[in-house]
């Protein structure tokens, strides 16, 4: 008798940090986010070529969209970088401390902008 045929095999998803498709750099560099009720000043935890991790007083719901903006300090092509992200990670830093560590996903940015967040990056390895 016959075998049935192979499923397709896909991979199998990645969990935790193993989800990220860039390299990141770790800064401590101060970042505004416009959001629906003005700009708020955050302070970013790292960076890559395709999201930003920062941390803020407020929780931000997951799927919002949000606009930042962040100089790069020290960076070889120094200046400010913009663009418009999606929340797609939110969590409480600790349960004493009314402070959240929040994950961007950066899906509108110039080409440029984010060649120099890979710039970064590069220059931390």
């Amino acid at each position: 008798m016959a075998s049935p045929p192979h499923p397709h095999r896909f991979p199998a998803p990645r969990e935790g940090d193993e989800r990220r498709n860039h390299p990141r750099a770790a800064v401590d560099w101060p970042v505004t986010i416009a959001l629906d009720d003005g700009e708020h000043e955050a302070r970013l935890r790292d960076v890559s070529r395709s999201g930003v991790c920062f941390y803020l007083d407020r929780r931000i719901p997951e799927m919002t969209i949000l606009r930042l903006e962040l100089d790069l300090p020290g960076a070889s092509d120094p200046g400010r970088v913009s663009g418009v992200g999606v929340v797609v990670r939110c969590r409480r830093v600790a349960p004493p401390v009314d402070h959240y560590e929040v994950a961007v996903f950066l899906n509108d940015i110039s080409d440029s902008d984010r060649e120099r967040l890979a710039g970064v990056v590069a220059g931390h390895a």
